[in-house]
């Protein structure tokens, strides 16, 4: 029952995440919103959905490895397996000037996750700075580019261009919105009691449940829109959904999931893995400023490191 439960609960949040950012962004080019908006915002939260309501209603239910575990493995899974992935099918253009901007961000959010994980612990406090960060990148990215409209901007742009378009009407658009985060609430609900369920089967923590099955189930919306991307040759946008969707992650999903109830950091989470997260940063970073372009070598080398990251949990768990 466990694992179907994770199962269901794993279509759910991609049918949900999906139904969501389709009806959200219909709406939105129904009222006329540019595309560099809907690219900046609908977008990179629509893909983060999953992991929010899934840290969201973790924490509620007791289970801050799930609930802090989901975000970091989602960064971790993002970088080395997902971007990874992408690279391999085909390599992927890095625009200096979105890099720049973007990968600094997402370099400053992951050193602020750091400290305040090995604080010990995220409160109401820390959920008010990371949510007052995101509102900062957002204001400041959307006041720059509505005037300047640089390479980023066209990245965002393109991001919002990949969905495809909505059968007309408001009143649908809005249905389809509602339906989805119905959808999505009752996924994220089934996964998380079924990650609970299957770290008391197997006798492991809830730590590794979170940073490996739950945090791969809720990137997959990340995956899809990734792979699409780079097999359309639209290699920006993949690495630009990866970075928009870690800093999400970071300051949107720890920041709406501390605010609404304070989390313990598991110590297996301040001791390791949050020093993976940190790493398959800088990998990011070292990559992509080396030539401004990821390679096919690289990104199997990604892949490689993110088996090998899952294959030393799998060991640990059975020492």
């Amino acid at each position: 029952m466990d694992v179907l439960f994770v199962l269901g609960g794993l279509v759910g949040l991609v049918i949900g995440g999906e139904f969501v950012v389709r009806g959200a962004v219909a709406i939105a080019r129904s009222f006329r919103v540019s595309p560099m908006v809907i690219g900046l915002t609908l977008v990179g939260f629509g893909t983060s959905l999953p992991e929010l309501v899934t840290s969201v209603q973790a924490a509620i239910a007791g289970s801050p490895g799930i609930a802090v575990g989901n975000v970091v493995g989602s960064n971790i899974a993002n970088i080395l397996l997902i971007l990874g992935a992408a690279a391999l099918l085909a390599p992927i253009r890095v625009l200096p000037a979105a890099f720049r901007r973007d990968g600094s961000v997402l370099v400053a959010a992951t050193l602020i996750c750091l400290g305040f994980i090995l604080w010990g612990s995220l409160g109401v406090w820390a959920g008010v700075i990371f949510l007052a960060c995101l509102a900062g990148y957002l204001g400041t990215t959307f006041y720059w580019e509505s005037r300047h409209h640089s390479p980023a901007a066209n990245v965002y742009e393109h991001e919002a261009e990949t969905l495809p378009a909505m059968p007309p009407g408001r009143l649908f658009s809005f249905g389809i919105l509602i339906a989805g985060l119905a959808v999505t609430v009752v996924g994220a609900r089934f996964l998380v009691e079924g990650a609970i369920g299957l770290a008391q089967g197997f006798g492991v923590s809830e730590t590794l449940i979170g940073v490996t099955i739950v945090a791969i189930g809720t990137s997959l919306p990340e995956l899809v829109t990734s792979v699409i991307a780079a097999r359309k040759g639209e290699s920006d946008v993949a690495l630009g959904n990866i970075i928009g969707s870690n800093i999400f992650n970071i300051f949107g999903i720890l920041g709406v999931t501390a605010a609404i109830h304070p989390l313990d950091v598991p110590p297996e989470i301040a001791g390791f893995d949050i020093w993976v997260m940190v790493a398959a940063t800088a990998v990011l970073l070292i990559t992509a400023v080396s030539g401004w372009l990821l390679t096919r070598s690289e990104g199997g080398a990604m892949v490689a490191a993110y088996l090998t990251y899952l294959a030393y949990l799998g060991f640990s768990a059975g020492a």
